[in-house]
């Protein structure tokens, strides 16, 4: 089954965020909670935890591209 991981709410006032740096890559194993990427705002960089554990699937949001709350970053499939 897959598991989203999407742009959580960053603070009062910021609507969107860049993608900085991927922790993992497509096909590696995470934990629950563990770091996955960063995403910096004007304001602050907020490290984005895994939702589940299980094996990151896809990467939808590349480095450097800008996204908005609640966009899909990627998933992982709890089932690999």
């Amino acid at each position: 089954m897959a598991t989203e991981i999407r742009v959580p709410t960053l603070g009062e006032s910021v609507s969107e965020a860049t993608v900085g740096t991927w922790f993992k890559k497509v096909g590696d194993t995470v934990k629950a909670d563990e770091p996955l990427l960063e995403l910096e705002t004007d304001k602050v960089t907020v490290e984005v935890p895994s939702p589940a554990a299980g094996v990151l699937t896809e990467i939808v949001a590349a480095n450097g591209e800008t996204v908005g709350l609640g966009a899909l970053l990627g998933q992982i499939d709890a089932a690999a």
